[in-house]
């Protein structure tokens, strides 16, 4: 009898193409073998001899620094054998020297990258290209990210491009942003992250204690995370938040630098944290607050301060209502709270307020904020304190000397409006207000209300900024109301419009309409401005001031007119590196009556539009032109204009130096795309110079085989 020949394996085929297909993992851009959990994959082995019946075969899966079973980083799975921490495996076929073996991983198998190798008798076998990418898995049932509906799976975790809804409540616009998340180095760059914030192997199993780590490391504080913010207005030292439109170069470079990347500010950090939490496979989506509270001491309250004239005072409030916030929900079950909790987890990137002593948001239940269960984790307070704040304006006006401060008006209904997110499979907004809030003046608004306020303890009605400090509280130990809208004995009412279109180097032509609708005489003292400001409510430049005094009889209104020249802010809107809103406040006083109101409405400034010419379809591998038209149509030049180009599988960013463009002038720039993936692309262009920030398009083209 001749001695056993010992088994050997001479090759290991991770049968990437099929594999992948069947895991929705075929986009992702690495030469590995990318995996969901909870669902099979197959791995071809190869032997030196036919398998026997007595012969010890065993796949190793390890993760981590230094493998170790009874630290189940190291798995050892043996075939037809009982699985071993939840994953399994099967022999699917034998054929002579050929083993095809079918592994499953445990539907809440810690994610991140396992070193596999094959073991029998005592050879171990190492492939190359060993490291195998496991990810959450949507499409499992077993697993608690598990999504039910298709076209939600390929929006929320398949969708590579997509739209980030900014401007204001008044004007909302969408900017173009791409995602890349299939993208080379995109996946190592979530790796390396997840080995950054050191979670224990048992955290890694979980997205809730993933996605608020991955909060915590998109942005740079604390752990010199993915992006430095920076709402300071000089961005030399680094790119400006506005001329960055997608997330891919960020990743690209940190994983290159390991190194912050400069600047971010909201819509960048929320794009960044899309990227990476669709990449490990956590649907996700952007959402858009407009006229989100800033509230610094959760009391449920935004102190708004005035001079006179009615402008806006940068520096007497701790606290901001900022235009439109942007931060990311992410799709789960929470097993760590009662039930009622699962589905959207609002998450947050941009460096607000600390919590646990880092800059880290949620995941906080979006259910928890529109019932009012502000005690959860994490962070509920501060979320329902961005949606749900009021806003209290006061004028501050010197008496005898000293400053006294008087409250001209409170919007009990003016924050967090028009809740946005880009639509399942369409290029439009959906509004998902209603996920976050019931209809204001509801019966169930004024529970959720209630209930919030019994775990918030909302400040008694004095004025509290620097200045303020000193005045005790007025609140002792007074119940909670929950404010009414205060109903005026004239009906007031103020709305702030534009009258002609806003474009740069035109005047700004404006207008303030006063309403009332109760019986009698009464007069009203008007008094308007207009400043420019930033979408976090810092005003950059006082523009010009009205006040009027009008004569109004019963239901009756009167439109008074607010025109600024261009001369008055043409020059703050070439000098400064951010997009700018126009402010227009409003303060009305009743005689009469006493009544005071306040307004205020921001809009954003109307560009000419870029157009993208190319063809619909495209066949892959196939070569095509595409062109990027402007036409300046303003009466300004616009200087030092750059073209910012991107379209996943087709081409590179591309930036193109264009100097400057004279009114009426044409510009034109080409680019010859090659497609390298089958199916919908879309290619994203910018144009900014020193007078406009903000001009973006996007076009989509169809690659076929």
């Amino acid at each position: 009898v001749f001695p056993e020949t010992s088994l050997k394996v001479t090759g290991v085929d991770f049968l990437k193409s099929q594999n992948t297909r069947q895991h929705h993992t075929d986009g992702y851009n690495i030469k590995n073998l990318v995996v969901r959990r909870g669902q099979p994959f197959q791995v071809q082995v190869s032997l030196n001899r036919e398998l026997r019946a007595a012969d010890k075969l065993s796949l190793r899966f390890g993760i981590g620094e230094n493998p170790m079973k009874n630290k189940a980083s190291l798995l050892s799975l043996k075939p037809e054998q009982e699985d071993f921490n939840g994953w399994k495996i099967s022999v699917v076929k034998k054929n002579g020297k050929e083993c095809l073996l079918s592994v499953t991983s445990s539907p809440n198998a810690p994610v991140g990258k396992y070193n596999m190798n094959v073991k029998t008798g005592t050879n171990i076998y190492k492939p190359e290209d060993g490291v195998i990418y496991l990810l959450f898995n949507p499409w499992c049932e077993d697993d608690v990210v598990y999504m039910a509906n298709e076209a939600q799976k390929k929006e929320y975790v398949l969708n590579d491009t997509g739209c980030i809804y900014v401007g204001s409540a008044y004007s909302i616009y969408d900017r173009p942003w791409n995602f890349g998340q299939f993208e080379e180095f995109v996946l190592d760059a979530c790796m390396y992250l997840l080995d950054k914030s050191k979670l224990s192997l048992s955290d890694r199993r979980d997205p809730a204690s993933v996605s608020r780590a991955m909060s915590a490391l998109v942005n740079a504080n604390d752990d010199n995370g993915v992006l430095l913010g920076n709402w300071s207005g000089n961005y030399i030292s680094g790119t400006s938040p506005m001329d960055w439109i997608g997330s891919v170069t960020i990743l690209q470079k940190y994983y290159k630098t390991k190194k912050p990347v400069r600047y971010g500010q909201c819509w960048v950090f929320a794009g960044v944290l899309n990227t990476v939490m669709r990449c490990l496979g956590v649907p996700s989506r952007c959402v858009s607050t407009f006229d989100a509270a800033h509230d610094t001491e959760e009391n449920l309250r935004v102190d708004v301060y005035l001079n006179e004239r009615g402008e806006k005072l940068n520096s007497l409030s701790f606290d901001s209502v900022w235009n439109f916030h942007v931060w990311n929900d992410v799709w789960m079950k929470r097993t760590d709270l009662p039930d009622g909790f699962d589905g959207w987890q609002a998450i947050d990137s941009t460096p607000q307020e600390q919590s646990q002593g880092r800059f880290q948001c949620g995941p906080c239940p979006v259910k928890a904020v529109r019932e009012g269960d502000v005690y959860l984790p994490y962070d509920s307070k501060f979320v329902y304190a961005e949606v749900n704040a009021d806003r209290v304006y006061w004028v501050v006006k010197k008496v005898n000397g000293k400053e006294k401060y008087f409250k001209v008006g409170t919007e009990t209904q003016d924050i967090g409006k028009n809740i946005s997110t880009k639509a399942v499979g369409q290029n439009r907004r959906e509004d998902i207000t209603r996920e976050y809030k019931y209809p204001e003046g509801s019966k169930e608004e004024r529970m959720s209300m209630q209930r919030a306020y019994s775990f918030v303890r909302p400040s008694g009605m004095t004025p509290r900024s620097g200045y303020a400090s000193t005045v005790q509280a007025l609140s002792g130990s007074t119940q909670p109301l929950v404010p009414k809208e205060p109903v005026t004995k004239t009906g007031l009412h103020l709305e702030i419009t534009n009258t002609e279109a806003l474009h740069p180097g035109n005047p700004l032509e404006m207008a303030i309409t006063v309403k009332t609708s109760t019986p009698g005489n009464w007069t009203v003292d008007l008094t308007g401005s207009c400043q420019l400001q930033y979408y976090t409510g810092k005003v950059q430049a006082n523009l010009g001031t009205i006040k009027e005094t009008i004569k109004l009889e019963g239901t009756s209104e009167m439109q008074i007119p607010l025109k600024i020249a261009p001369d008055a802010y043409m020059k703050t809107l070439s000098s400064v590196e951010d997009e700018v809103l126009i402010l227009v406040t409003a303060i009305a006083e009743v005689k009469e009556t006493n009544d005071k109101l306040t307004k205020e409405t921001s809009m954003r400034f109307e560009y000419p539009p870029i157009t993208v010419q190319m063809p619909e379809t495209a066949k892959l591998y196939n070569d095509f032109a595409c062109a990027f038209i402007f036409k300046n149509k303003l009466n300004v030049t616009l200087e030092n204009c750059k073209l910012l180009v991107e379209g996943l599988g087709l081409f590179k960013m591309t930036t193109f130096d264009q100097g400057d463009i004279m009114p009426g002038r044409i510009m034109k720039s080409e680019i010859i795309c090659t497609p390298t993936r089958l199916g919908e692309k879309k290619i994203v262009a910018k144009l900014i110079s020193n007078q406009i920030k903000g001009i973006s398009t996007e076009k989509a083209i169809n690659i076929i085989e």
